[in-house]
C-alpha cells in the first residue's frame, strides 16, 4: 500500500484524491492547500488529515506526492519533493519557464525519484485505442496528424492573466498528444493566433484561436486548431491519415441516441466540460502512476516530456510573435 500526500484541493485535486480512494493500491493520508476550509472538505471526505508541505516531506511513510496546486507551485514543490526522495505526479505544465523546468528536472535526475506529468489524453480509451491502432501500422506510415481543440467558452480573465497564455496552458495537451502520435519529434513549428471570443484577452497579451503546423524531420506534418469557444460544448476530435488509410477519434457524448425525422438528423451535443470528457483518463493517468511506482517501472509519461511539450510551446509563442517558422532546436537547446 502506497501512501500518497497531496498539494491542491481545487477541482483537479478532487478528481485525483477521488481515484485515488478508489485504489486498492494507495492511500491519502495528507492534503496541502492555502485554502484551509477546501483543503479540510478534501481531507475529510477521504479520510486524511490537513497538513503543510514541511509535515509532507519529512514523514518518511509518504511515498509520494500528488501536485494539483496552482502552476506557480509545480517546480519548487517537485523539486522539494525530490529532495525529500518523495515520488513525483505533478499536473501540467511543470512551470511556464522553462528555465525553471530545466532545474526540477536537474533535481529529479539527482534524487533518482521518479516524476509523472498529467497529460491526461494519453489515457483517454479512444485516443489510446487510436494509438495502438498505429504502432500496429493498421493505417501505414503516418503523414498527416490533425487534433481539433476546443474550450466550451473562455475561463475566467482572472484565471488568463496568470496561465501563461493559450500555448502554455491549452494547446500543451495538443504538443503533447502531436509527439506521441506522430512517432517523431517535430523540428519546425509555425503558428498563428488572434482573438476572435473576447477582445479583453487581447488586452492581456495572449489570444484566444489558434492554429499551429508542424514538421518532423522526415516531413510529416502536425495541424493543431484550438478555439477558447464552442457554442456545441467541448470538441476534442483526432484525425490521422496515413499511407494506408486513415483513423479517427471523435467526441464524446451524453448517449449515443440519434433522431431522425422530416426536418433533421440529430444526436446530442459533446459532453460539455473537460472534467466529464475525460475523467475516465484522469482514473486510468493515476492507476497507471501507481503501477508503475509500485512495480519500480519507468513512468508512462516523464518529466522530460513536460519538458518538449513546453519547448514546442515556447516555439509556437516565438513563431506568433516573429510571424515566421521555428526550429525546435533553437528553443530545446537552451537548457539550465
Amino acid at each position: 500500500m502506497l501512501t500518497f500526500a497531496q498539494f491542491g484541493a481545487g477541482r483537479i485535486g478532487a478528481i485525483h484524491a477521488a481515484n485515488l480512494a478508489a485504489s486498492g493500491d494507495a492511500q491519502l493520508r495528507y492534503v496541502v492547500d492555502v485554502d484551509a476550509k477546501a483543503a479540510r472538505r478534501l481531507a475529510d471526505t477521504h479520510g486524511a488529515r490537513v497538513a503543510d508541505a514541511r509535515t509532507v516531506f519529512a514523514d518518511p511513510e509518504i511515498d509520494a506526492v500528488i501536485i494539483a496546486s496552482s502552476t506557480d507551485t509545480h517546480a519548487d514543490l517537485a523539486i522539494a519533493a525530490a529532495k525529500a526522495g518523495k515520488a513525483i505526479f505533478c499536473e501540467k505544465p511543470i512551470d511556464l519557464s522553462l528555465k525553471r523546468v530545466d532545474a526540477c528536472l536537474a533535481a529529479i535526475k539527482k534524487a533518482r525519484v521518479p516524476m509523472f506529468v498529467g497529460f491526461n489524453r494519453r489515457f483517454d480509451p479512444s485516443f489510446r485505442a487510436l494509438r495502438d491502432r498505429l504502432a500496429t501500422g493498421e493505417i501505414g506510415e503516418v503523414e498527416q496528424v490533425i487534433i481539433s481543440s476546443r474550450d466550451p467558452g473562455l475561463p475566467p480573465l482572472a484565471y488568463l492573466k496568470v496561465a501563461g497564455g493559450q500555448f502554455r496552458d491549452m494547446t500543451i495537451h495538443d504538443f503533447d498528444m502531436a509527439r506521441w502520435l506522430l512517432g517523431e519529434e517535430p523540428v519546425e513549428v509555425y503558428a498563428t493566433g488572434s482573438c476572435l471570443v473576447d477582445p479583453a484577452v487581447a488586452r492581456l497579451g495572449d489570444i484566444d484561436s489558434a492554429m499551429v503546423v508542424m514538421r518532423t524531420a522526415s516531413g510529416r506534418l502536425c495541424h493543431i486548431n484550438n478555439s477558447r469557444r464552442a457554442s456545441y460544448g467541448y470538441d476534442q476530435r483526432i484525425e490521422v491519415h496515413g499511407s494506408l488509410g486513415r483513423l479517427m477519434a471523435g467526441n464524446h457524448t451524453p448517449t449515443s441516441v440519434e433522431l431522425a425525422d422530416k426536418n433533421a438528423v440529430s444526436r446530442d451535443k459533446p459532453l460539455y466540460f473537460f472534467l466529464e470528457r475525460y475523467a475516465e483518463a484522469y482514473r486510468i493517468e493515476l492507476a497507471a502512476f501507481v503501477a508503475a511506482l509500485a512495480k519500480g517501472k519507468t513512468m508512462p509519461v516523464t518529466a522530460e516530456d513536460g519538458r518538449q511539450a513546453l519547448v514546442l510551446a515556447e516555439a509556437a509563442l516565438k513563431s506568433i510573435n516573429t510571424g515566421r517558422p521555428v526550429k525546435v532546436a533553437a528553443i530545446a537547446g537552451r537548457r539550465a
